[in-house]
């Protein structure tokens, strides 16, 4: 595909996956603009309350080497080697992610990840950044782009193709095209939000161990909170929207604290801005959101949360972001043009990022319910014992979505359900020791039969 003659590649939204996208494709040598509805990141204080605390994972890892930014991006990040889960009576278990050193996932403040990512973009003389340009839609027909200066208030129209929407969840471009009839939407909303608080570094509190994801459990609801470079914390209160156990009862600052004092009695002491920060702080939906298609030939292309946002729960929104990034560069640089490079990556994508999607509404069960359950924690001892005696074959599902990128996610999905079948069969019960129960000549064969090695 032809660069430097080319036309501008139009980016809408600069955030995360729009960033790394233009640094992916200035090293190309394409010229790209990056339309951004928000100020300079650098200049402006983030909005608080509104980002959950990002997980990095292999997945985004190597999308950030393939663009020559992880080592800069590493200082940002704190390594979380497990669930440290945090039970009603006070006791706390380490669940590991992995049983590898190298299996662990990263927390990253987003702000300054973003910050980072533009920053780089604007290193290549071929990128523009344009803040404070609210997208109003795309019109393909007419090939043309619609955006309004916040500050000033004058609209342009600038050549639509080729375009790529990295606009989140609330993409005004999907938006624009679902108007006109050129895509549908299903947004599948959850009956949980949720709300942002601070675990603040605090002299004489019980420190919480810095590299770990904090999980508080309770059937239904569940608060977590994930390390920050400062000694802080960025917790997340996940709830249903209504009901007695809800944020509906929770209007008043006595019902907030008492809540919290019923249910996590422990953190309380850590959080001293808990009840100003729970009145001031938005309350956030979490959704999952199918667009078909997502490209109106090779005018326009939708890219991560604009195509197909997704729950929280797996750690995963970003990291399959950043690999929708790789595989466009991937296919930019060995197709003739944007209408086949933008086809082929939706039939690439489409059924890796239908499986996380679902995989990440099942690990908010997992997450909320089931580390807390006899049976969950001994599965997943037996999960690793296998892998431990079958690793080219047996590798927990958790593990192949975080930690083998090479393994897709639809692939995981499907492997993924394959061995929770075995372990339901070789589940040896309560009272006796996992490894030692393993009738190996059983289990050799079964694995053999079911599962063929990983490619």
């Amino acid at each position: 595909m032809k660069s430097a003659a080319s036309a501008p590649v139009n980016i809408v939204g600069a955030g995360l996956a729009g960033a790394l996208l233009a640094v992916l494709l200035a090293r190309r040598g394409f010229a790209v603009v990056l339309h951004e509805r928000r100020p300079d990141p650098r200049q402006s204080r983030p909005e608080r309350g509104r980002s959950i605390n990002l997980a990095l994972a292999a997945r985004g890892i190597r999308a950030l080497e393939r663009a020559g930014v992880m080592e800069r991006v590493r200082p940002l990040t704190i390594a979380m080697r497990g669930r440290m889960v945090h039970e009603p009576s006070g006791a706390s278990t380490l669940q590991p992610y992995g049983q590898r050193e190298h299996e662990v996932i990263y927390s990253v403040g987003r702000a300054d990840l973003n910050r980072l990512l533009i920053e780089e973009a604007l290193r290549h003389p071929n990128v523009t950044v344009r803040f404070n340009r609210q997208c109003l839609g795309a019109d393909p027909a007419r090939d043309r782009l619609r955006l309004r200066d916040s500050v000033s208030g004058a609209e342009e129209e600038l050549t639509l193709t080729p375009a790529i929407a990295t606009d989140g969840a609330g993409s005004a471009v999907r938006g624009s095209l679902a108007a006109a009839g050129l895509v549908t939407v299903r947004e599948e909303w959850l009956d949980h939000d949720y709300k942002e608080l601070t675990i603040p570094p605090i002299r004489d509190a019980p420190a919480l161990e810095r590299h770990a994801l904090h999980i508080w459990p309770r059937g239904g609801f569940m608060l977590i909170a994930l390390p920050n470079t400062d000694a802080s914390f960025t917790a997340t209160l996940f709830l249903a929207r209504a009901g007695a156990a809800g944020f509906a009862a929770l209007g008043t600052p006595a019902a907030v604290g008492a809540f919290f004092g019923e249910h996590f009695p422990d953190a309380v002491p850590l959080m001293p801005h808990l009840l100003s920060e729970f009145a001031q702080h938005p309350q956030g939906q979490l959704g999952t959101i199918h667009t078909a298609p997502w490209r109106i030939a090779g005018k326009v292309l939708l890219l991560g949360d604009a195509a197909h946002a997704i729950v929280p729960f797996h750690g995963q929104g970003m990291n399959a972001a950043f690999e929708d990034c790789t595989v466009l560069d991937e296919l930019i640089g060995a197709r003739a043009d944007w209408q086949t490079a933008f086809a082929e990556f939706e039939r690439l994508r489409r059924p890796n990022t239908e499986a996380i999607a679902r995989m990440a509404l099942e690990n908010y069960l997992e997450m909320r319910d089931a580390v807390l359950d006899a049976r969950f924690v001994r599965l997943k001892q037996l999960a690793m014992a296998l892998e431990r005696r079958f690793p080219a074959r047996f590798i927990p599902r958790y593990s192949m979505v975080m930690f083998h990128p090479e393994i897709p996610y639809a692939e995981a999905l499907r492997r993924g359900a394959v061995q929770a079948r075995l372990l339901d069969e070789l589940d040896p019960g309560p009272g006796r020791e996992v490894e030692a129960a393993i009738d190996l000549a059983r289990t050799a064969q079964l694995i053999e039969e079911r599962l063929p090695p990983v490619a």
